[in-house]
Formats: C-alpha cells, sequence, structure tokens
C-alpha cells in the first residue's frame, strides 16, 4: 500500500507541478478539468448510477467547465456568483451534515447529481481563477487544505479524546475529532502569519491569499477568514464521508491507486476554493 501511495504520488507530481508553474494559466486550468471530470464520473458511482450514466455526468461536467472557459468567466470578477457558492455551502453543508447518512439518501437522486455537478463546476472555476490569480494565491490556497489535514490528522494521532469527550461526527467518520480540528487551525494560522511573511521580501511575487487579506481588512479578519476555511475545509471532507457511508464505499472510486479517488483527495478543496474566492473578491 505505501509503495503504491509513494508512485502515484510521484506520477501526480510530475503532472501537476509543470502544469502549476507554466507560464500560462490555461495548462493547469486544463490538468484540473480532467480530474474535476473524474470527479463527477466518480460522484454518479457514489450516488447508485450505472457506468454509462456516470460516463455522462462526467461529460456534462466537462461541458459546463468548457462552456464557462468559452464564454470568459475564468477571466471576470465574480463577487456575487463566489458569495452565492460561499453561503451555499456553509448553510447546505451544515444542514446535510445535521441529517446524517440517512438524511441523504432521503434527498432526491436528480438533486443529488445536480448538486454534485455544480459543486464541482465551482471547484474547477475558482482553481482556473485563482490560478489566473497568478501561483502564489493558488498554491496558499491549497496549502491551507493541506496543512490543516496534515495537522488535525496529527494533533487527532496524539490529543484525540485527551480533551473533549465527545467525537466531531460519530455516526459519519468515527476517527475524526475535536483535537484534531484544532491542530488543524492551529497549523493553518502558522502557516498564514509565515507566508505573509515571506511575502514582505518577495514584492515581485503576486499576492497570495493570506497577504491580500492582511491588506485589504486588516489581521482581525485574516486570522477569523483562516480558522473559517480550515472549518469549512472540515466540512467537505465530512461531506465527502457521508456520502460513501451513504453508498457502503470506503473510497470514491481507485482511480488513484493508494490514495482511493479524486474526490477522496479533493474532498476539503470543494467548499475551500469558493469560499476563499469569496473572501478575496468582497
Amino acid at each position: 500500500m505505501l509503495k503504491q501511495r509513494v508512485i502515484t504520488a510521484i506520477v501526480l507530481l510530475a503532472i501537476l507541478l509543470p502544469a502549476l508553474f507554466y507560464p500560462s494559466p490555461y495548462v493547469f486550468a486544463s490538468v484540473a478539468l480532467v480530474l474535476i471530470a473524474a470527479g463527477a464520473w466518480e460522484w454518479g458511482k457514489l450516488n447508485g448510477c450505472s457506468q454509462p450514466v456516470s460516463l455522462l455526468l462526467g461529460a456534462i461536467c466537462v461541458a459546463m467547465c468548457a462552456l464557462s472557459w468559452r464564454a470568459g468567466l475564468i477571466a471576470m470578477s465574480l463577487p456575487l456568483l463566489w458569495t452565492l457558492a460561499g453561503s451555499a455551502w456553509v448553510l447546505l453543508g451544515a444542514w446535510l451534515l445535521r441529517q446524517g447518512v440517512a438524511g441523504w439518501s432521503r434527498i432526491p437522486r436528480v438533486l443529488r447529481l445536480a448538486g454534485g455537478l455544480l459543486a464541482l463546476w465551482l471547484a474547477w472555476l475558482a482553481i482556473a481563477q485563482a490560478r489566473l490569480m497568478g501561483v502564489n494565491f493558488l498554491l496558499s490556497v491549497l496549502t491551507l487544505v493541506w496543512v490543516a489535514d496534515i495537522g488535525a490528522y496529527f494533533a487527532g494521532r496524539a490529543f484525540g479524546g485527551r480533551f473533549s469527550q465527545s467525537k466531531l461526527a460519530a455516526t459519519i467518520s468515527p476517527g475524526k475529532s475535536w483535537e484534531g480540528v484544532w491542530g488543524g487551525m492551529a497549523g493553518v494560522l502558522v502557516l498564514g502569519l509565515a507566508w505573509t511573511t515571506l511575502d514582505t521580501y518577495m514584492p515581485a511575487v503576486a499576492s497570495s491569499f493570506y497577504s491580500r487579506l492582511l491588506s485589504q481588512h486588516g489581521l482581525i479578519v485574516l486570522l477569523l477568514a483562516m480558522l473559517f476555511m480550515t472549518a469549512m475545509s472540515v466540512v467537505g471532507d465530512l461531506f465527502e464521508s457521508l456520502v460513501k457511508r451513504s453508498a457502503g464505499a470506503k473510497d470514491s472510486s481507485g482511480l488513484l491507486p493508494g490514495h482511493g479517488g479524486v474526490l477522496d483527495r479533493v474532498d476539503a478543496l470543494l467548499p475551500a476554493l469558493p469560499l476563499a474566492m469569496m473572501l478575496a473578491s468582497l
């Protein structure tokens, strides 16, 4: 398993890193489109669709992204769209997690499929716009989610259950603890403050997500935004766990040997990317 994980990670990095740092932002947008299309296929499978229908969902997702690309949405300022998307993730995310695994299956399948496609399209549009704003901006958002996940893992392993007797979401993901959430938040706060400090020594580099918020809204808003983003990345993780538990699946697919599927890797990014664009466009 470890060997598979390492080989898959090396292959992914060999594809993603050159695309990320390529001068044209549209190269990375194209690579992201392939991953998002795979995520749409997985979404269909998780919601009980047949192989042809799941492939059709992937094609529909590609069409939605391609039409947005052709219409020039990547280069447009879309504060209203990002505000609506961010608000939907906060309100619907909280409601869905409160309903639990049993509540997910009661939602009509057509609504589940449409909602998944919409979330994947928004994530792709957000990542394409973020890359257009600069590698530093996009990388700072991606790293926020990665650090939140890593911090939560190690804090949960080291301190899980020591300070809080209740689980974070026992019926959805029994392994997650409140200590893990707090550890992830602490890691993100350190990351954000360190990144803004580095930005001051590299004025020629495009602003990161952190320095942009700091310059526009001040330190307090930056700290609150980082805590909020960390919390919402947890919501994205729990939401995918809810869907997988409802489907009786351990992973979203086997596309990435040793890592599960695409949705398993991007679940926390689905709410984080639109929310980052919302905060950056305020």
